[in-house]
């Protein structure tokens, strides 16, 4: 990459940081994909300075002929509108060439999700697990009861979560705080966990160790458990509760969540809210749950679904 181009991209990435917020994780997506773009336009002797709308295209079709997912190259296109968005108002270029491009179409895949039956299975596998089984207890109950992110949850202060609450403050996506109410299970596993997890920082810091502000501490310069070990851990708990471990991701019980509200009558916005979702066209996606409610309904209260029996 070019010193112009890594010029660019950090200065982009400044001010995302700055004016929206922007995640680590966020930035670094960001860049990833950006130095992808600047390493194909320099291969081709172009720069982010003079790229036209054509190698913007050619480049989209190279993302494709390498089989990337349609997602993966909507990501990318949105990572080049924005810097050449921002490259505009900053006065870098006269023009914003990626303006009339057009990405690929989402797809709107259902997330794959868990019965009632396995949530349950992996909650309990959590609490046989002989290695952290109070945290780990903790970890699943709480992401199930509240959906959160599992960004979010890794990240949560201790603080958020001392005198047994009712609610936790929630710091989501682009600094939005959302509250997300607790479950009597949760409470009860997030009381013991708190125990556990203060009597070892009581010992940590009698050997001149620092404390650790968050729920989940870890060793790692994060400070945090995180997110590679939770993947990692969850996958180790669908086996241990007999679920096949491919349909188990850190996101499947945030999906759980929103789905079995859903399918248990709750309001789509009230899960919007709860989700932490910008837009309810995001929540929509699990409406595919009420299917089978609204066909038992109909057949269920319809006159002319019940059967009158021989005449």
């Amino acid at each position: 990459m070019t010193p112009d181009a890594a010029r660019w991209i950090s200065a982009f990435l400044e001010a995302k940081a700055a004016e929206q917020d922007a995640t680590a994780n966020t930035q670094l997506a960001y860049g990833r994909d950006l130095k992808d773009f600047a390493g194909f336009l320099d291969r081709r002797g172009g720069a982010f300075e003079t790229a036209t709308e054509t190698e913007i295209t050619a480049y989209l079709v190279a993302c494709e002929a390498e089989g990337l997912a349609a997602t993966t190259r909507a990501r990318r296109l949105s990572a080049i509108k924005q810097l050449y968005r921002f490259a505009y108002e900053e006065g870098w270029r006269s023009d914003n060439p990626a303006l009339q491009i057009r990405g690929p179409g989402r797809a709107r895949r259902l997330p794959k999700t868990l019965s009632h039956d396995e949530v349950e299975r992996l909650i309990e596998a959590a609490g046989r697990t002989p290695h952290d089984a109070t945290r780990n207890a903790c970890l699943m109950e709480v992401l199930y009861a509240t959906g959160m992110r599992v960004s979010e949850l890794v990240t949560l202060p201790v603080a958020a979560t001392r005198g047994d609450p009712r609610m936790l403050l929630v710091r989501g996506k682009g600094g939005k705080e959302r509250l997300v109410p607790l479950t009597p299970g949760a409470r009860t596993a997030l009381a013991a966990w708190i125990a556990e997890r203060d009597a070892a920082e009581e010992a940590a810091r009698a050997k001149g160790l620092p404390a650790s502000r968050y729920l989940f501490p870890g060793r790692g310069q994060a400070g945090h458990l995180t997110r590679h070990r939770f993947y990692v851990l969850i996958k180790e708990l669908s086996v241990a509760g007999g679920i096949d471990p491919a349909k188990v991701t850190p996101h499947t019980l945030r999906h759980a969540f929103a789905t079995h509200l859903l399918a248990g009558g709750a309001d789509l916005r009230a899960i919007q809210t709860l989700l932490g979702h910008a837009d309810v066209s995001t929540t929509e996606i699990y409406t595919h749950v009420l299917e089978d409610r609204l066909r038992d309904l109909v057949l269920e209260h319809h006159p002319l679904a019940r059967d009158s029996g021989p005449s």
